[in-house]
């Protein structure tokens, strides 16, 4: 294999075995980074010094008259080579002096820390900088199983009257705390048999003995973590579990995750890494669209990772078994552990690797976008050269990729082909990159890429070891996620080498290339379903049926192509419902149903339409779309005769603000009533924010306003039920009439002949 030394892609530091890196402050004023480092089965610490920087454009600040050689804190300033527009590379003695100097900068160009168009390159991070200064990456020279990761979970005991647990009301306290490891090691602390305070003071104690290297838990930064850290406060507990008997440190942060942005409680721990396998999950989906959903137990499901003898408790009820059998819940908790450990294992070796690659902390490579690590690979190699980096262009709309739908409702035999990494292969075959990019690192990096992974694919098919063979598909799905990111790079506007227009280019020759790609398909007898930018789905001809004869169409369609592009076909069903453009569902070979798209799946859905959906979905992809009136006829007897339990017909929602927040925002017209928070504001009971409440719907017309009707199910009398069962019964008509409408629903055939 080749060697993964190449400094443009793998970091020219030479530092092996560095698991964690954090800023320190020295006593004459100065800074350094601490090092800590994997030696066996030790971790040492090793500090080295820390020279922060910032580059200016000189040319913009003189034309604003702001004089950089009076910007306080500079120790020295190097020019940098080349024709990019910051130029000048200014070091400083610590990072208080750095941040200082971005502020008098601010101050004086009129421009704010965070704005792209401002006249200086800063990155503000200390441990980013760092390892972009020094070349070094973590993990260099260790496989993944060497890696120190700890499961940390929480079970809480929740006031009557309430439906979820707050740390900060008096009653609710922690119950259990579940620890686990890599190397199978579990600790259960039961809430039965300590007072909270030593629980709290045991579960720190025990961070410290087993001194990981990562803490993984399941929503563990909204909930967790600051849990935790609010029960140790209110005991004076102090949660020391810093590599230098620190506690950490918590800001409000947000997180992109595809259209969605996601506000959470941010914590770093000295020396540690904290990894949240709910945003790992949720990163996850993002290209594969096939979640039922993101909580432990949905995707310890999906992965295959629940035991069979599994414990299950509804969320609701853990107080009430923990009263009578806390036991029970004990073991809850520790399949719990077991499943975030099994789930991280899984989803979290790509993340290994990429940190192995790139200039951050392993906890920011697991939140970081794919395109601002383009930029960091980028940043680093001109700052290796001592080049200067050019501002980021400017942005503009251009059209996007080739996407289309050709047929409707159910069809039989259908098959996928994926075009390998479409954009890749045109911008190395065209050699279109960024202008600015006077260095050609960008195509240098993507043929590396590009590379790497066939070479990696190779080695895997030979590996003889379940280890080797997973450490080497992580590398070469490493390798995948960023090749198919450097495209998106170029329209990247926040980053330094983007360029719109190359962007374009790329484009057009993608949806030139996938066009012909679909006159190939349909003269040659296949009929094309639905194309996605790379992949598409369609039925093959008549006269391909049998393996010899489809392996000849596929081979001349290969061979149909120009040269640098390739074609996977990855994937054949037995049926596709094709409901509209990037919303359809698959039954697979095995009988397997999948579904992508916010219109077959929503999750803001009530649970009783999830079911009916995925139910009645798969009636029609296996032919039964009779079956689907008989469907709903149950549905509908189980809500007028009150069948289903109210949580069948809830929703759960979470307040990200206060009720009060909420009411001033109303007070000034700036929001819309919503159901949550009326329900909060009128409860008898006080909510925060970060509070859950599930609610249903009470009245007996189907068109009620929704927060005037709405009601608490923790208030329901299971005696006297009074759920309105018009509007219920409306929803279910609407969400049939979804899939009765649908084109082929008549007879469960699409709108081709077959």
């Amino acid at each position: 294999m080749n060697d993964l030394s190449d400094p443009i892609l793998f970091g020219h530091g030479e530092t092996r075995g560095l698991v964690a890196l954090d800023l320190v402050h020295n006593a004459d004023g100065s800074d350094g980074m601490a090092l800590f480092l994997r030696d066996g089965s030790k971790t040492l610490r090793n500090d080295e010094p820390f020279f922060p920087f910032v580059l200016v454009d000189e040319t913009r600040l003189l034309a604003q008259n702001v004089d950089i050689s009076v910007c306080p804190g500079v120790q020295r300033s190097i020019k940098l080579a080349g024709s990019g527009d910051f130029g000048c590379k200014l070091l400083f003695k610590s990072w208080k002096s750095c941040l200082d100097a971005v502020k008098w900068l601010s101050k004086a160009t009129g421009a704010s820390m965070g704005d792209p168009s401002a006249p200086w390159f800063f990155i503000n991070d200390p441990v980013r900088q760092h390892l972009t200064s020094t070349g070094k990456t973590l993990f260099k020279g260790m496989a993944f199983d060497k890696l120190k990761r700890l499961q940390l979970d929480i079970e809480c005991f929740t006031s009557e009257g309430y439906e979820f647990c707050n740390a900060e009301r008096e009653g609710d306290r922690i119950i259990a705390v579940g620890l686990g490891d890599e190397s199978g090691w579990v600790e259960i602390l039961d809430g039965s048999r300590m007072p909270e305070k030593e629980l709290l003071e045991r579960t720190f104690a025990l961070i410290l003995e087993r001194d990981p290297d990562v803490i993984e838990g399941h929503n563990i930064f909204n909930f967790d973590i600051p849990y935790l850290l609010e029960r140790a406060r209110r005991h004076s507990v102090k949660p020391a579990v810093g590599r230098d008997g620190s506690v950490p440190k918590c800001r409000p942060s947000r997180l992109a995750m595809g259209d969605r942005m996601i506000t959470y409680t941010r914590a770093d721990i000295f020396g540690r890494h904290i990894l949240d396998t709910l945003f790992l999950v949720q990163a996850y989906d993002l290209s594969e669209r096939s979640m039922e959903g993101f909580g432990l137990k949905d995707a310890a499901i999906h992965f295959g990772f629940a035991a069979k003898d599994r414990v299950y408790i509804d969320g609701a009820a853990i107080s009430r078994e923990f009263v009578t059998n806390p036991a029970r819940v004990m073991e809850y908790l520790r399949g719990d552990v077991a499943e975030t450990g099994a789930i991280g294992g899984h989803l979290s070796r790509s993340y290994f690797v990429q940190a192995g690659i790139l200039p951050f902390s392993y906890q920011d490579v697991c939140i970081r976008g794919n395109a601002t690590k383009i930029d960091s690979l980028l940043s680093r190699e001109y700052l290796r050269q001592q080049r200067a980096i050019p501002a980021p262009g400017l942005a503009r709309e251009f059209q996007g990729g080739y996407t289309d739908m050709f047929v409707t409702g159910v069809v039989s035999n259908v098959h996928h082909c994926d075009v390998r990494s479409l954009y890749p292969s045109v911008m190395l075959t065209r050699k279109i990159g960024p202008g600015r990019d006077d260095l050609g690192v960008f195509l240098r990096l993507l043929e590396q890429l590009t590379s790497y992974r066939l070479e990696t694919k190779k080695q895997m098919q030979k590996a003889r070891s379940k280890s080797e063979k997973s450490s080497l598909d992580a590398l070469q799905k490493t390798f995948k996620i960023l090749i198919n990111s450097f495209y998106g790079y170029l329209g990247f506007a926040q980053g330094q080498f983007c360029d719109f227009d190359a962007a374009e280019r790329v484009t057009s020759e993608g949806r030139t290339i996938l066009t012909n790609m679909i006159a190939t398909l349909r003269s040659m007898g296949a009929t094309p379903i639905e194309i996605d930018t790379d992949g598409i789905y369609f039925v093959p001809p008549h006269h391909a049926g049998g393996a010899v004869a489809q392996e000849k169409f596929r081979r001349e369609f290969t061979q149909s192509l120009p040269a640098g592009i390739d074609v996977e076909f990855d994937g054949e069903y037995k049926a596709m419902f094709s409901y509209k453009m990037k919303n359809y569902a698959l039954l697979g070979m095995g009988g397997e149903v999948l579904i992508k798209g916010a219109a077959l799946k929503s999750r803001g859905l009530e649970p009783f339409q999830r079911s009916f959906m995925r139910d009645a979905i798969r009636y029609k992809l296996e032919g039964k779309e009779k079956e689907i009136p008989l469907l709903k006829d149950r549905c509908v007897k189980a809500i007028c005769d009150h069948e289903w339990p109210l949580t069948e017909l809830a929703k759960t929602v979470t307040l990200q603000d206060s009720p009060q927040t909420y009411a001033a925002k109303i007070a000034k017209k700036s929001r819309s009533r919503d159901a949550g928070y009326e329900l909060a504001l009128n409860a008898k009971r006080e909510y925060r924010a970060g509070d859950q409440l599930s609610f249903y719907v009470t009245g007996e017309k189907k068109n009620v306003s929704v927060y005037q009707y709405a009601r608490l199910v923790s208030e329901a009398d299971p005696a006297n039920r009074d759920e309105n069962i018009a509007y219920y019964l409306a929803k279910l008509d609407a969400l049939s009439g979804k899939l009765y409408d649908a084109p082929g629903s008549d007879d469960g055939q699409a709108e081709m002949d077959l």
